[in-house]
């Protein structure tokens, strides 16, 4: 049996409360895909199952969301580089440990940036988009929690079937 998940080990030291979530949601993210893709066959990263995007579809979605929502929470507009990252998310050229040290890279960069946010800013203003839609800091806080899980849901269960013999 293995230990408990990453939001039942206990607070962070160092970390304020409020970006704690966020903090055990990207150790969960990196636990269950190296559970979930450890000896998954290289045909698989990019293979569609049925309706579903490909696993590396999946994995370069969760590092450039994080980054694009983390753009947002600091108050700042998407780059070109990042525009471009995202037209080329299911384009099929990058091996599992790329993708994999990718989602690391998001997530340690997020951390990092986590850790320097003011509690006091928790209910201002931010926008999301072209069409600056409203949320507040908090709202994002949440949203990247949320959006990072639903996707490694989506990962694990593409992985999971990228396993299953072709047929």
């Amino acid at each position: 049996m293995t230990g408990p998940e990453p939001w039942l080990r206990g607070p962070l030291p160092g970390i304020h409360p409020l970006v704690q979530p966020l903090f055990f949601s990207f150790a969960q993210v990196r636990e269950d895909l190296a559970k979930h893709t450890t000896g998954l066959p290289p045909d698989a990263v990019w293979r569609q199952v049925g309706p579903l995007p490909a696993l590396g579809f999946q994995l370069r979605h969760i590092a450039g969301s994080v980054d694009r929502l983390m753009t947002y929470l600091m108050d700042r507009p998407l780059s070109d580089a990042q525009m471009t990252a995202l037209r080329a998310e299911a384009e099929p050229s990058a091996s599992l440990e790329d993708l994999l040290a990718a989602v690391d890279a998001s997530l340690n960069e997020a951390e990092q940036r986590l850790r320097a946010i003011d509690p006091a800013t928790i209910h201002d203003a931010r926008f999301i988009g072209r069409k600056r839609l409203p949320t507040t800091v908090l709202g994002l806080l949440v949203h990247i929690a949320e959006h990072t899980q639903r996707h490694l849901g989506q990962a694990i269960t593409t992985a999971k079937l990228g396993r299953e013999p072709q047929s």
